[in-house]
């Protein structure tokens, strides 16, 4: 999914950046709405594990691997708009330190791994917990069921860029097919990781899913059978 140099010719290269900085502009503004003194190590976290787990390949088909994105898990985690930030600092750093993704394809990989991931897997994931019932196990499923359905949309998002501006001597037909039936598959180990994420979250700390905010009461510290928050009896 990493966009290396020329791929995308420059005219598509440049109207994909000019989308992700307006789309990160948004995300910095929405993210103080976010962001207190409890969620922002949280986000760090999350960004620091997105990097970690984006530089692990597991095998989808022969001879292709794939990684996770890490959007629909950053945006459950800790919302929206600090996810777009947290995936596009991921992003960022890969293509400086490691060149995994072009520096003129800066915008095209944000676009489609950022933007688009967020975009489709929140929606999602806040649109089932609607209809489901207000259970972990629900929370955990919606999470899977958006992961699923994030990663090939942001295939389907390059796979028009690529219509737009591709240099390669590919057809669309045949860039169409490989890269939505890959990261259909590759969709499918996003969302085993961010289901089991999510729902580990969800078991200790609740309030700290962004996504299931009010879903399911934190964990209360019981004393002999009371809660320790309520005051003992007095004696007479």
């Amino acid at each position: 999914m990493h966009v290396p140099d020329g791929f995308i010719d420059a005219p598509v290269s440049l109207a994909a950046g000019a989308v992700a900085v307006a789309g990160v502009g948004v995300a910095l503004r929405g993210a103080r709405r976010e962001l207190d003194d409890r969620t922002a190590p949280l986000a760090g976290l999350t960004a620091a594990f997105v990097f970690a787990a984006q530089m692990l390949n597991f095998p989808v088909a022969s001879g292709t691997s794939g990684h996770l994105l890490g959007g629909t898990l950053a945006a459950i985690l800790v919302g929206p708009y600090t996810g777009v930030l947290c995936v596009s600092v991921v992003l960022l750093m890969q293509a400086l330190l490691f060149a995994d993704g072009g520096l003129t394809a800066l915008g095209v990989n944000v676009t489609t791994m950022a933007l688009v991931t967020v975009a489709v897997g929140y929606g999602l994931f806040r649109l089932l917990l609607r209809v489901l019932p207000k259970t972990r196990a629900s929370a955990s499923g919606a999470s899977f069921a958006a992961a699923v359905v994030s990663v090939p949309a942001a295939a389907v998002a390059f796979t028009l860029i690529y219509a737009a501006g591709g240099t390669a001597d590919v057809s669309i037909g045949k860039v169409a097919a490989a890269m939505i039936g890959v990261h259909v598959l590759i969709g499918i180990g996003e969302a085993l990781i961010t289901a089991v994420t999510v729902s580990s979250v969800l078991a200790v700390r609740p309030d700290l899913v962004h996504g299931a905010r009010g879903l399911m009461k934190p964990l209360e510290l019981r004393t002999g059978g009371r809660n320790a928050a309520e005051p003992k009896p007095s004696r007479a």
